[in-house]
């Protein structure tokens, strides 16, 4: 496996290309989200954009399919031991939070092991996290163009066995929205009740 410090420079690099919120709320400041504490101007955000991907029906989607409203997305894998699973549970949380309150989104998590998370395993794997959480899969190509669209860093950790295996990958929450594209995103320790708060704010800037 990579060493933590391989994959701290990796998830740097990540944050370097794009991710810095300080940098996205210098830039925005008379857009219509800047009191939210990010989010850019329509157009301007360079992480997002389109992507073909297989859903857990096994049915080929557009992410114009997928953020028909603003939309919480992971990037992980089912066989994830621990990071995955917690990211994945809070932004559940979140949305359900948000549902509670009168502002539901859309959750979608994309999984970054293709090889072995078929439509199903990723099916069975969100509706344990939230009944409407969308799981999404695809061809290696697929989700290669979807994760280089998102900034997401991954790759397969180094080891003997071909199905026992780890995949190292970025963790962050992104928040998107149709129209406006790239909205914020969200860092591993985060708090449900935090993220949903801050979701609320450009929920209500969306629908403004």
């Amino acid at each position: 496996m990579p060493s933590t410090q391989t994959f701290a420079i990796a998830t740097a690099a990540v944050v370097a290309v794009g991710l810095g919120t300080g940098a996205y709320i210098a830039f925005s400041g008379g857009n219509a989200f800047a009191e939210c504490g990010g989010g850019m101007a329509t157009g301007d955000a360079t992480i997002g954009g389109p992507f073909t991907l297989v859903s857990e029906t096994g049915e080929t989607v557009q992410d114009t399919d997928i953020i028909t409203r603003p939309t919480l997305i992971y990037f992980g894998y089912t066989f994830c031991p621990d990071v995955c699973p917690t990211d994945v549970a809070v932004m559940a949380q979140a949305a359900s939070i948000l549902e509670e309150n009168g502002a539901p989104v859309n959750t979608a998590f994309v999984s970054v092991d293709p090889a072995r998370d078929t439509p199903e395993i990723v099916g069975d794997f969100t509706g344990l996290m939230h009944d409407d959480m969308i799981g999404l899969t695809g061809s290696e190509e697929q989700v290669a163009a979807a994760a280089k669209a998102y900034k997401v860093y991954y790759q397969k950790a180094e080891g003997d066995d071909p199905e026992y295996y780890l995949m190292d990958h970025s963790a962050f929450i992104y928040l998107m929205a149709p129209n406006e594209g790239f909205l914020q995103v969200y860092r591993r320790g985060e708090t449900p009740e935090s993220i949903a708060e801050n979701v609320g704010c450009f929920v209500d800037a969306v629908g403004a």
